[in-house]
């Protein structure tokens, strides 16, 4: 054991952030496995088609489902109906944000447009903070720091883990940034990531959807029902359990402050429900080495680069047999970390930036 183990700093505005420009470590170069570039070029092409086929399945299917938990409300009949109902509203709008957020669901800029407006309030994200967030994510990957969006800090907090599988603690933040950001008020962690000239819209949506949302509650009143709300809003709680389970094993128990994403991301193989909900987004490491490849290429690209990376967990379930020990672990050593094995096809990580486990599994 390692008898020193430094407390990390995770905010934006802290001494870890200071250290990560200092060390190189923040907007650093990437590993990245080769591809032809012609491959390449075949991989990233855009097309409409796939994301208009899931765009139609994902919303038809809320409006079917919808309707049927309105037309068995007041009894246990709509009960099934309104929990997938939250999974589509309260976790497919997790991916649907992310991959229209990088503009490579359509081809047509205006249906990514507008599927990631409808999909960040539905998933309770800002579309201007979570676009620049996000890009800062991808740039600065599990880089403390630096990445706003480190989904379980060191040592990390399981109570809180498990409350996010209900959506309690996520939207009660995410509503208060909206309240905030309604009044005018812009916070200084945000002011590190969006520009100057984007902070005014992000004023604007969040004082559209605050309208909604007491617009909402006003007609629950009204109506002297919480009907409404389990349409707009509450979903974001029931529903959010699947996009938690999958996003922690994104990056959860494995490397920090690395530049090489095969040490610090996680691909896992999924069934072919919990893929469509996610997007494909299981294939983690291959999205993060190559961002602007389109979800409905991932596959394709894994099959491409698996040789390089290491291999991927086989379910969810067994993602979570290695990530959960890894979490206890951190509890007693936040240094502690799961070290990812490459096969001997792969190149090496770069020697410089690895960081080895605190203690081998």
């Amino acid at each position: 054991m390692n008898a020193t183990t430094t407390k990390r700093d995770y905010s934006l505005l802290g001494r870890d952030a200071q250290a990560a420009v200092e060390s190189g470590l923040a907007a650093a170069e990437w590993y990245h496995t080769d591809i032809p570039r012609k491959q390449m070029k075949e991989l990233m092409r855009r097309e409409d088609g796939p994301a208009i086929r899931d765009t139609i399945l994902w919303l038809a299917s809320m409006v079917a489902l919808g309707g049927f938990g309105i037309l068995f409300w007041g009894s246990w009949w709509c009960v099934p109906f309104f929990l997938i109902y939250g999974v589509l509203y309260g976790s497919a709008s997790d991916s649907r944000w992310h991959e229209c957020g990088h503009g490579t669901a359509f081809k047509t800029r205006w249906m990514n447009d507008a599927v990631y407006e409808i999909a960040c309030f539905m998933i309770m994200r800002n579309p201007v903070t979570w676009r620049w967030s996000h890009t800062r994510h991808h740039t600065d990957t599990v880089i403390v720091g630096r990445d706003p969006e480190i989904a379980v800090m060191r040592p990390p907090d399981l109570i809180r883990i498990l409350l996010n599988f209900f959506g309690i603690l996520d939207s009660s933040y995410a509503m208060i940034d909206m309240v905030r950001n309604a009044a005018g008020v812009i916070s200084a962690e945000e002011k590190t990531f969006i520009p100057g000239q984007e902070q005014p819209r992000a004023i604007r949506i969040a004082r559209i959807w605050l309208a909604i949302y007491i617009a909402t509650s006003a007609l629950a009143i009204t109506m002297g029902s919480i009907l409404p709300l389990m349409l707009i809003g509450l979903p974001r709680l029931y529903g959010a359990w699947h996009h938690v389970m999958t996003g922690l094993l994104q990056h959860g128990g494995l490397a920090d402050n690395v530049i090489d994403h095969r040490l610090n991301s996680r691909s896992v193989y999924m069934n072919p429900v919990s893929r469509f909900i996610y997007w494909n987004m299981n294939y983690h490491v291959e999205h993060h080495m190559f961002p602007m490849v389109p979800y409905h290429a991932l596959p394709q690209l894994h099959e491409m680069i698996k040789h390089d990376l290491p291999a991927p967990n086989t379910s969810i379930i067994d993602g979570y047999r290695e990530m959960i020990p890894a979490f206890l672990r951190q509890l007693r050593n936040e240094d502690y970390f799961l070290k990812r094995e490459l096969p001997p096809t792969a190149k090496p990580y770069r020697d410089e930036f690895q960081a080895e486990p605190i203690a081998a599994e």
